[in-house]
């Protein structure tokens, strides 16, 4: 399953949007807390640094296997997100992407408001922050010029992360990394793209055995080439287009690979951030929360999933499921104060149609 356009209602940057619930982080957990805080009536807005929805799942490993999530034996993180979007779709939230909480500031009244780094203002009751261990960003490879290229459509420039593989059919492609993201993809794409070139520092991969012996595999039978040892070195360009990416080994030795596209998968960079700001307290280096509710020590503002902490917390993605549940009980009060919550389970009470 892959998700349906219709079920991500992104916003554009800029403007001044209110709501009930703002819930920066649009991984797992945040997605989750859509639903959980749809459940018992109240809207939500969604704001993420990364430029689609799925926090780490997509961005680290969207075709790498889970084996913890309850009733699914083995899924990967983009089938998760995939399911979690459609679960939240429902309650309509509206999504702003490629933007990063920037200020929050709470009036007289308890309100909150959001700022973000793309002039967006997001006036709402309650911030649920579900933000990983923080904001991701991706680590950019120290290349001359490279921000000439990046921003292109999907198919030609650089990229840090495929939204569309398509756009890669009948291209060239330089993937750059030897983690999982960038085997995973090589492996995608060898079906697709007119030629790959997979280039590591090193013969060794990091990615999961079975990806690389598969990896392995498809270059044996030429449906990729292996660049190893090398490292990037420079881009090529004609009339402002990547034609090329240069390469070169340990010793130096350069080469000229003809490239439409570079896919750059060298981890993603993580910290708090401005959220550091917002917390009343921290512990190790997380937003500390009471474990009953997830609540900081300020009234209407929470912390689910890695990024919060309390004694005996345990970092799981199921975790963060059931402190997306008690932060939206909890949050249930603040966003309708005096209004008697009735418990019903999701048998009886039902989901609303998403059309």
């Amino acid at each position: 399953m892959e998700i349906e356009p219709e079920a991500i209602a992104a916003a554009p940057a800029g403007g001044r949007h209110e709501t009930d619930v703002v819930i920066v982080g649009a991984g797992p957990v945040g997605l989750f807390a859509v639903f959980e805080c749809g459940m018992l009536g109240m809207c939500c807005h969604v704001v993420d640094a990364l430029e689609t929805v799925g926090g780490q799942c997509a961005a680290l490993y969207p075709e790498k296997p889970i084996y913890d999530i309850p009733a699914l034996p083995e899924v990967s993180g983009r089938h998760l997100v995939d399911r979690l979007v459609a679960q939240a779709a429902p309650f309509r939230p509206v999504y702003h992407l490629g933007q990063q909480g920037a200020a929050l500031a709470q009036s007289a009244d308890g309100g909150w408001s959001l700022k973000t780094d793309a002039d967006t203002e997001i006036v709402a009751k309650v911030v649920i922050v579900a933000a990983g261990v923080g904001a991701f960003q991706p680590r950019r490879p120290p290349l001359k010029g490279i921000g000439l290229f990046e921003g292109r459509p999907e198919g030609e420039g650089v990229h840090y992360a495929i939204h569309d593989p398509k756009a890669y059919a009948g291209r060239r492609v330089v993937i750059a990394g030897g983690g999982d993201s960038a085997v995973d993809w090589a492996l995608a794409l060898a079906g697709s793209a007119a030629h790959i070139y997979m280039v590591h520092r090193r013969d060794k991969f990091r990615a999961a055995d079975a990806a690389v012996a598969e990896m392995r595999r498809l270059a044996e039978a030429g449906k990729l080439e292996l660049v190893v040892p090398y490292q990037l070195k420079a881009l090529e360009s004609e009339g402002g287009t990547l034609t090329a990416v240069e390469v070169a080994d340990t010793a130096g030795a350069g080469r000229r690979l003809q490239a439409d596209a570079l896919l750059a998968f060298f981890g993603l960079s993580q910290a708090l951030g401005p959220i550091a700001d917002w917390a009343p307290e921290l512990a190790d280096g997380r937003v500390a929360v009471d474990p009953a509710t997830a609540m900081t020590a300020r009234p209407g503002l929470f912390a689910i999933g890695d990024v919060s902490h309390y004694p005996g917390k345990l970092k799981l993605i199921l975790t963060g499921f059931a402190e997306a549940a008690s932060a939206a009980y909890a949050a249930h009060g603040v966003v309708f104060p005096g209004k008697r919550l009735k418990f019903e389970y999701s048998t009886t009470k039902g989901v609303p149609d998403a059309d």
